[in-house]
């Protein structure tokens, strides 16, 4: 060929990857931490959360959406990766996808790869070092004081690690809401999502992960105002399930590090209901901010070329069981929010939710379906997108989490769990009938009517640890 030919060749191939990539549809990737489905939509009639209801009303809910890890740093790098986790695989809140599976083509990575400005804000992977190279900038965090008030600052002190806690909860009073975190970062990601809008020939990934509702509940005081205190009621299991194995309830660790929690034992329900009344507000200012993210996503006209999909990490306990934070195998600390929402031309459905089982493993294998993209060889999870065309449908029957030294599988009617030793033996079980009992308070693993229940859902279990890539072994 000679040079111009050649010249011409390459320059017809840049137009055509240009054009390709400018029918690419962006993705708006919003991850909210410690976030459980006290909201609205949901059904939690408490709570004022308009635009977690307005996003979830744009597209598909998902109501039995599960994450693989109730702790952050764990359940992200299986989210970003789509790989199970193992009992020597995303164990702890400090997992790092690039350190327990090196090599792998995170999320991230693999629409960076095909064409994607990948951007990362706030809080996505736990570390904001894991995965560089799968960002097209550094990942950006804002960098505001987790307390305001003089009350809040005095009351510090170390915890046994050496880091430095506060009160579990702060009303800020009369301060701007970009005081703390998540009001900077949406001012920061608003100020990006206009400027990727205006490079129409690249598509873009943008990754906005926000801070609350995470310990400290702090938020202005307009927020703890939605919420007075006499509106707020402890939950109705306020008491350790019944039969419950031992280690299956936990001592709440992550809250005790607080400098007004006590280190042991119940939480008067004083105390409990100023938490629960934090939470709450928590969660308001930060569906305050997503509501400014969406209005800046309208106004710039993306809807028509650009998939949402906002999900919490994984659950989190109000006092349900005595317990609070996560790091259980009970439904309050493994089920999470998952809504998807996508451009009409995609046949996804709007305003319509799913009792259809997920697992933030089907993340991944998800938008590279709506996007267009191939799918990694490594990818565990399976597409959701049957279920955004038809919520009617199903994709698969079980949902397979762990923590610690627990397994648990749920299904559409039961959750069952199984705790070992180190050396792998079992040392206790829990079934529970969400048909009759949907709080999980009572234990029926040992009673002879769900005999049949128990020997199917253990072997379904240990079927789906045993999985390519599972539980195992790495």
């Amino acid at each position: 060929m000679t040079r111009p030919s050649l010249l011409a060749a390459l320059t017809l191939l840049g137009v055509a990857l240009i054009a390709d990539a400018a029918d690419k549809p962006n993705v708006l990737f919003i991850a909210v931490d410690d976030l459980r489905p006290e909201l609205g939509v949901f059904g939690a009639e408490q709570m004022v959360t308009p635009n977690f209801d307005r996003l979830a009303r744009r597209g598909v809910r998902f109501d039995r959406a599960f994450c693989m890890v109730p702790t952050c740093g764990a359940s992200r790098a299986a989210l970003m990766s789509s790989i199970r986790p193992a009992r020597d695989r995303f164990k702890t809140h400090l997992t790092r996808a690039d350190e327990d599976v090196p090599g792998i083509t995170t999320l991230n990575t693999h629409f960076k790869n095909h064409g994607y400005t990948t951007i990362s804000l706030g809080k996505i992977f736990h570390h904001a070092t894991d995965n560089l190279d799968g960002w097209s900038e550094k990942p950006w965090r804002p960098g505001a004081s987790a307390y305001v008030t003089e009350a809040s600052l005095k009351n510090r002190a170390k915890d046994n690690k050496g880091r430095l806690r506060g009160p579990s909860w702060e009303n800020g009073g009369d301060v701007p809401d970009d005081t703390y975190a998540d009001g900077q970062l949406a001012n920061h990601a608003i100020e990006k999502l206009r400027a990727l809008a205006a490079k129409k020939d690249e598509p873009f990934f943008l990754a906005v992960g926000f801070l609350k509702p995470h310990l400290p509940f702090v938020a202005p005081g307009s927020y703890y105002a939605k919420y007075p205190t006499e509106s707020i009621s402890l939950p109705d299991n306020y008491f350790p399930p019944k039969g419950a194995p031992d280690g299956a309830v936990h001592n709440s660790g992550e809250l005790r590090a607080y400098t007004d929690i006590q280190k042991q034992g119940v939480l008067p329900e004083s105390k409990a209901l100023e938490l629960i009344r934090g939470y709450y507000a928590a969660t308001s200012y930060t569906d305050a901010h997503i509501g400014r993210l969406l209005d800046a996503f309208d106004e710039l006209g993306l809807g028509e070329n650009t998939i949402i999909v906002l999900w919490g990490d994984h659950g989190w306990n109000l006092g349900e069981h005595t317990m609070w934070c996560k790091h259980s195998c009970f439904e309050t600390s493994v089920r999470a929010p998952l809504v998807f929402a996508a451009p009409a031309s995609m046949g996804v459905k709007v305003g319509a939710a799913t009792e259809s089982i997920a697992e933030f493993i089907d993340v991944y294998p998800t938008l590279c379906d709506l996007a267009g993209l191939p799918k990694p060889d490594h990818l565990q999870g399976t597409s959701l997108l049957p279920v955004l065309k038809d919520p009617n449908t199903s994709v698969k029957e079980e949902a397979i989490s762990r923590f610690g030294n627990g397994d648990t599988i749920r299904t559409a009617q039961y959750r069952y769990s199984v705790y070992r030793d180190n050396q792998g033996k079992q040392t206790g079980h829990m079934l529970y009938d969400h048909a009759k009992d949907p709080g999980e308070n009572v234990n029926v693993a040992d009673d002879p009517a769900y005999a049949e229940v128990v020997a199917d859902l253990a072997t379904r279990l240990e079927a789906g640890m045993g999985k390519p890539g599972g539980f195992a072994k790495k």
